[in-house]
């Protein structure tokens, strides 16, 4: 997986932190939990604020 695949880590989250409400984690946060996913193979500084966003933006809509 890529920054640029957030549907896809999106879901991934979704299913193996079913304990954690995206609405209320930090960007750091969520960045250390993308760098442990399983698959993701991505240099961690190519992240930012617009593709952390979107990436908990998929994670609330796969929750609602």
């Amino acid at each position: 997986m890529l920054w640029t695949d957030v549907n896809e880590i999106a879901i991934e989250l979704y299913e193996k932190h079913p304990d954690v409400n995206p609405r209320y984690i930090l960007f750091t946060d969520l960045h250390n939990l993308v760098l442990s996913l399983e698959g993701f193979n991505d240099d961690p500084a190519k992240s930012n604020e617009r593709i952390l966003e979107s990436i908990q933006m998929n994670w609330i809509e796969e929750i609602d």
